[in-house]
């Protein structure tokens, strides 16, 4: 990064998946990074990545469904790392059940560590990015903000990340802060094994199913993801802003 001054990023849900790829690959763009998820303990993998490879990083425990929590957890990185100028909000859960089946419980959930832990969080760290002259907000939506059986919930919610992106970027733009969605379409993660157990599927299979019906014959790596979202992060990125990019090995119908 240009920067003579070491920027800070905040990631939620880094403790494995997306999160921890794309907490490393900010370290490793020069970052110091706050590894934050609902366990701090099991922040530790991810943190050693980073530090191991002469990185900066802390962990943070921290439900972002919690008001409260979220402030204390920002002011905690502020004061450890630094003013948090890049924030990734990537946290969530999945409660997959088709629609009768549902319970207000498992939307209540799904609703609210996406939706409104991305909004407290950026609610948390704007103030820093207005004070720096700089920000960077990138929300992880997914391509079942399109619409996908068995996940009423967990498609609203990715469909609202994306309207408070764009919402961010109107907001936000005029004090050098930008934001921005990545959407993903199927990445090998333990969520998508999760949902491989529920429908009795072996992993592999699974993965072997969905790659014949991806363009690029392959599902994703957390990597993958990672690297967009490194792209919206950086320096270079200042002129897009509000836009959401589906990475997906392919468009979607």
């Amino acid at each position: 990064m240009s920067t003579t001054e070491q920027r800070v990023a905040l990631v939620t849900g880094a403790a494995r998946g997306i999160g921890a790829a794309t907490a490393v690959r900010l370290a490793a763009d020069g970052y110091a990074v706050a590894v934050l998820d609902l366990d701090e303990a099991a922040c530790a993998d991810t943190v050693a990545r980073i530090t191991g490879a002469g990185g900066r990083a802390i962990a943070v425990g921290c439900d972002v469904a919690d008001a409260a929590a979220v402030e204390a957890a920002v002011a905690r990185v502020a004061d450890e790392l630094g003013p948090p100028v890049v924030l990734v909000n990537n946290a969530g859960v999945l409660r997959d059940n088709l629609l009768f089946k549902m319970s207000e419980s498992d939307w209540d959930t799904v609703l609210n560590v996406h939706l409104r832990g991305a909004f407290l969080m950026s609610r948390a760290c704007q103030k820093h990015m207005v004070d720096a002259g700089f920000g960077r907000i990138v929300n992880l939506s997914s391509s079942s903000a399109l619409g996908n059986r068995g996940q009423a919930n967990y498609a609203a919610a990715k469909a609202g990340m994306q309207g408070l992106t764009k919402t961010l970027a109107k907001e936000l733009g005029k004090f050098g802060i930008t934001a921005n969605s990545v959407a993903p379409g199927f990445i090998a993660t333990h969520m998508t094994a999760a949902t491989a157990e529920r429908v009795g599927m072996g992993f592999d299979d699974f993965k072997a199913a969905a790659a014949s019906q991806i363009p690029v014959q392959r599902v994703g790596e957390p990597e993958d993801v990672a690297n967009a979202i490194a792209f919206f992060a950086g320096e270079q990125a200042g002129f897009v802003s509000g836009q959401v990019l589906y990475v997906a090995g392919g468009p979607l119908d």
